[in-house]
């Protein structure tokens, strides 16, 4: 059994965490470094805090790629199948669940500092919001730019689910991450992941991030059980590229979502594209990502691509 009151020294931490001013009510979390990639600096995964009992998922992109109407659809079309769906957004601007909501919801963070960080106080209601078709929505997210750990709240939010019990019996965790950063804190997520899945899209700069990501994903899962999965071509009206990328470094697409309107209205309507009418184009775009659901819960192969130099994704993509 976890212990849900939260001493002075934790509190300080968080308040550390969300980049507020901090108290002198104890030492800072003990950070280890080296221990999941070269010269990293990584809040450590307390054995307590993993997740078990469901297939975790962690998803990675290039920013403004569609990684969270990618993660959402993809939340939905699980919930399609019958699965018990939790998704946690990562990013500060707590637009992940937007589309499974309805709108924008507090992130835990913000909750936590309304009580001081005394996260006994808080109910599950407080920080859990029910989607479409059952999906749970919890926004982490974050401290503000250039103050605190985004790995520190991240760990803080599965530590409150865990508290209340809400891990027990789901099926699915998606964590919607930031851009592509890949520093220790928000690569946090790959801590718990079972698998990592990139949304890239048919262009240089989308397959150029795609690449970082690899090698980061690699780092980290010498110490941690994640491996990749594969890639989702998002808005591409082509995959030629993407798939030339994969063949080179022993990657794998596992999905395609061309470039449709449907999926611009959809994120504008504050809904996923299993509530939009049945149009064609939309129908299509149900259909491969109950087709990718499927494909995840069966289980995918572990993937270990070798990630090229900058130069020679240059090189491989056709530019002087």
């Amino acid at each position: 059994m976890l212990d849900e009151r939260q001493p002075p020294a934790a509190r300080a931490n968080m308040r550390e965490a969300a980049g507020l001013a901090k108290r002198d009510l104890g030492a800072p979390p003990v950070l280890k470094k080296g221990e999941d990639g070269e010269g990293s600096l990584q809040v450590h995964l307390d054995p307590e805090m993993k997740i078990e009992g469901a297939q975790v998922f962690a998803v990675y992109g290039k920013g403004g790629i569609g990684k969270s109407t990618t993660s959402s659809n993809l939340s939905a079309a699980f919930s399609k199948l019958g699965k018990k769906v939790l998704q946690i957004g990562c990013d500060p601007k707590h637009d992940s669940t937007f589309t499974l909501t309805g709108h924008l919801q507090p992130t835990v963070i913000d909750i936590l500092k309304e009580v001081d960080f005394h996260a006994e106080e808080l109910r599950p209601e407080d920080f859990v919001t029910t989607g479409y078709n059952g999906v749970m929505c919890i926004e982490a997210g974050g401290p503000p730019a250039g103050t605190g750990c985004g790995g520190y709240v991240v760990g803080q939010t599965v530590k409150l689910l865990k508290q209340h019990h809400l891990l027990e019996d789901t099926d699915v965790v998606i964590f919607d991450v930031l851009g592509d950063v890949v520093c220790g804190g928000f690569a946090a997520p790959l801590q718990h992941a079972d698998r990592a899945v990139i949304v890239t899209a048919n262009d240089f700069d989308s397959i150029y991030a795609m690449n970082r990501i690899i090698a980061a994903v690699q780092a980290k899962s010498k110490n941690y059980n994640v491996r990749l999965a594969g890639c989702i071509a998002n808005r591409s009206k082509a995959t030629d590229e993407v798939d030339r990328y994969c063949a080179e470094v022993g990657f794998n697409r596992i999905a395609h979502m061309p470039d449709v309107d449907a999926i611009r209205r959809s994120r504008l309507k504050k809904k996923t594209l299993f509530e939009m009418p049945d149009d064609e184009d939309i129908v299509q775009c149900r259909a491969e990502y109950i087709r990718l659901a499927q494909t995840l819960w069966a289980g995918t192969e572990p993937l270990s691509p070798s990630p090229l130099e900058d130069r020679h994704i240059f090189e491989l993509l056709g530019f002087d």
